[in-house]
């Protein structure tokens, strides 16, 4: 089951994260298919009510947003991982800042299964906290610091040097079931804005006291 969940579950995370690139100049064609396409939004919160197809989230911003789950939609949780799990030739996706210093520090890291190598590949921008990038890359190399690791990643053939402090959430995708889906579960939801609230295809659900931290 998992196999069917989590290739169907990131390929739609990276496909809404994409919507952040910068686009190209399009005909007026395109750009009327463009602007006709529901507005992509990412539902952070805890799950206030489960029931068929309806999920009902309190988000991180203090409101009540209404959740349709769509026909097929699929579910994944998060499971914990070490920042000493990262290893060269992984693939990873970092949501990460800036530093004052320059390069950037991660905000959180997902270690992604083997056969998902290459889903969502690049660097783009994301609303985990103001001004923050998920980059999705293979590890070139990981370096022990003072505070932490610091990785090199590469994508496209360009390269991003990314500090992960002592502290940062590590994790990696594992399964789930609807059972998961309880009042007070912490849940990530990339979804499509509607006129009813959100419609999901996709939900990442925490479990045994791991969140889902992107």
């Amino acid at each position: 089951m998992i196999k069917t969940i989590l290739p169907a579950l990131v390929l739609g995370l990276t496909a809404i994260a994409s919507t952040a690139l910068p686009a190209a100049p399009v005909h007026s064609e395109d750009q009327k298919a463009e602007d006709q396409k529901p507005e992509q939004i990412h539902v952070r919160g805890s799950i206030v009510s489960y029931s068929g197809s309806a999920l009902k989230v309190k988000t991180r911003e203090g409101e009540t947003v209404d959740v349709t789950l769509a026909d097929g939609w699929k579910l994944a949780s998060v499971a914990n991982a070490a920042v000493t799990d990262i290893k060269p030739g992984d693939f990873v996706g970092i949501a990460s800042l800036p530093s004052a210093g320059g390069g950037d520090g991660a905000l959180e890291v997902l270690i992604f299964p083997p056969a998902m190598k290459g889903a969502g590949e690049g660097s783009y921008g994301w609303d985990l906290k103001p001004n923050s990038s998920m980059t999705n890359a293979t590890v070139a190399d990981a370096v022990k610091g003072v505070d932490g690791r610091t990785v090199t990643v590469s994508y496209h053939g360009k390269e991003k040097k990314i500090a992960i402090p002592d502290g940062t959430p590590v994790v990696t995708i594992a399964p789930a079931s609807n059972d998961d889906l309880v009042p007070g579960a912490v849940v990530f939801i990339p979804a499509e804005k509607a006129a009813s609230g959100a419609l999901a295809h996709q939900v990442l659900v925490g479990k045994n006291g791991v969140v889902p931290p992107m």
